[in-house]
């Protein structure tokens, strides 16, 4: 945990310099500047945050807004892979609840948590669009439906190893 910690400590930001050069002078350029900087780093720093207040006079308070309403961007770093899980009317119904609960009580996280060892971030979703396979969840994107609490963790444990 100490070396994550340092390592956002330690962000070189020239690509964040990078990306606000490309859009220097571009009014309405906040949300492709974020997703920019996240795509570059996987999350968004706050040091890179504080370069986009001064580059695009925006406040702090604006781009937090921003950014804590859309669930695509992250303020700490993520996990290696990302876990989703469909809380949608038809997963809800036939299970998705129990399979989440199961699942954070195993790894010890909560929704848009990382576990400690850093290898998951975990989040609960609206809906993933196949409701036919419900429940379902992704990981890093990739689709697993019919899901029961013991095909979800063997999932998790394949991309542990």
């Amino acid at each position: 945990m100490i070396e994550k910690i340092e390592q956002v400590m330690n962000i070189d930001l020239a690509k964040t310099a990078e990306i606000l050069d490309k859009y220097e002078g571009v009014k309405g350029a906040l949300m492709p500047v974020l997703q920019k900087i996240q795509g570059a780093y996987k999350y968004l720093p706050e040091q890179a945050l504080a370069m986009v207040s001064e580059s695009l006079n925006v406040s702090m308070s604006r781009i937090y807004g921003v950014v804590t309403f859309y669930a695509q961007f992250y303020l700490t770093p993520p996990g290696k892979h990302i876990m989703r899980l469909c809380q949608g009317t038809a997963c809800h119904v036939k299970g998705a609840d129990n399979v989440m609960e199961k699942l954070v009580e195993r790894h010890k996280v909560a929704h848009k948590q990382t576990t400690e060892d850093g290898l998951y971030t975990f989040e609960e979703v609206a809906c993933l669009g196949a409701c036919a396979m419900a429940p379902v969840m992704t990981v890093d994107g990739k689709v697993y439906g019919e899901l029961t609490v013991s095909k979800a963790e063997g999932i998790l444990d394949e991309y542990a190893e």
